[in-house]
């Protein structure tokens, strides 16, 4: 039995945006200690607009797929749009992940925060969404994670 649906296997087997730039405008690493994924995702930005973004992922298809989507949805959005996308946006425009993958959108979701806000720290830009965020915070650990443990494709 398949637990992924077609598209995000098609993200998980097509990866769109995989690698890394030269010169990125922000980076962002995230990962989780508990199951052990983790995210990068570089950003190039022009006239407050996200023009490309690309990913590297160690994780699960989940991780691969949340990433790969992620990046797919921020490219052409002005940064304070890109800020305001959810982990739930995600997961609804992959369609669905099994609910113990859930936390590899957090993941992807979390990265672009960082990259953003590495680029609006390195720019001396202030984005409204990003008041309050600590890039420095724990990683996350609030979701159960059993990657690894109940893979089947």
């Amino acid at each position: 039995m398949n637990m992924y649906n077609d598209i995000v296997m098609d993200h998980f087997m097509n990866p769109r945006n995989v690698g890394e730039m030269k010169e990125p405008d922000g980076i962002g690493i995230y990962g989780s200690p508990t199951c052990g994924d983790l995210m990068q995702i570089h950003i190039k930005i022009e006239d407050d607009v996200i023009t490309d973004a690309k990913f590297k992922a160690y994780g699960c298809g989940s991780a691969i797929a949340s990433s790969s989507m992620a990046t797919t949805l921020i490219i052409g959005l002005k940064v304070e749009e890109a800020l305001k996308l959810t982990n739930g946006e995600i997961v609804d425009k992959l369609e669905g992940l099994p609910e113990a993958k859930i936390h590899c959108s957090v993941l992807a979701d979390m990265a672009i925060k960082k990259a953003i806000f590495d680029y609006a720290e390195s720019n001396d830009k202030h984005y409204d969404a990003l008041k309050g965020f600590d890039p420095y915070e724990m990683q996350e650990e609030e979701h159960v994670c059993i990657c690894g443990k109940d893979e089947e494709s």
